[in-house]
């Protein structure tokens, strides 16, 4: 293992202990239930839709580029970003990246035709606002996108 390796891993134990302290402390008993792992997708997630939140205000707002290639362009960068981190820090997966990086891209197809076009620009030309339709679509695709990644993108060999 290289050094740079084991400085992620490092990181990444880190990251993971931290994610368990922090569920340990969750009150009525939701320690029991959720697992370190979610809360870790929570707080990675969390940080890339914000960026995606951001581009997407800076391209539609800002720029004034039409709302389809805004949310897609955000959506790429946040995604692609998350799943650098949640690979390195989150699942903390050793397994090859390419069989890896295929299943992320159909899981991701899935939910940007679904999810982010189907619900957030459906909401969005039924008048709701493009930031409060985003944010309708990102609740469905965090269920959708950590049980995915859970069991399907990083799933451990058994």
């Amino acid at each position: 293992m290289s050094v740079r390796d084991a400085k992620r891993a490092e990181r990444g134990e880190r990251f993971a202990a931290l994610m368990a302290a922090v569920v340990r402390r969750l009150p009525f008993g939701l320690a029991r239930v959720v697992p370190p792992s979610l809360l870790g997708f929570g707080v990675i997630n969390g940080f890339t839709f914000a960026v995606d939140i951001g581009l997407l205000t800076i391209m539609r707002s800002g720029l004034g580029w039409p709302l389809p290639v805004s949310i897609t362009i955000g959506y790429i960068a946040a995604f692609g970003l998350s799943f650098v981190l949640n690979r390195a820090f989150n699942f903390r997966s050793h397994a090859d990246v390419g069989p890896q990086v295929g299943r992320y891209v159909v899981v991701v197809t899935i939910n940007y035709l679904a999810w982010i076009l189907g619900v957030g620009s459906g909401l969005a030309a039924l008048g709701v606002d493009y930031h409060l339709a985003r944010l309708a679509a990102g609740a469905c695709e965090g269920v959708y996108m950590y049980v995915c990644m859970r069991w399907i993108v990083f799933r451990e060999k058994p």
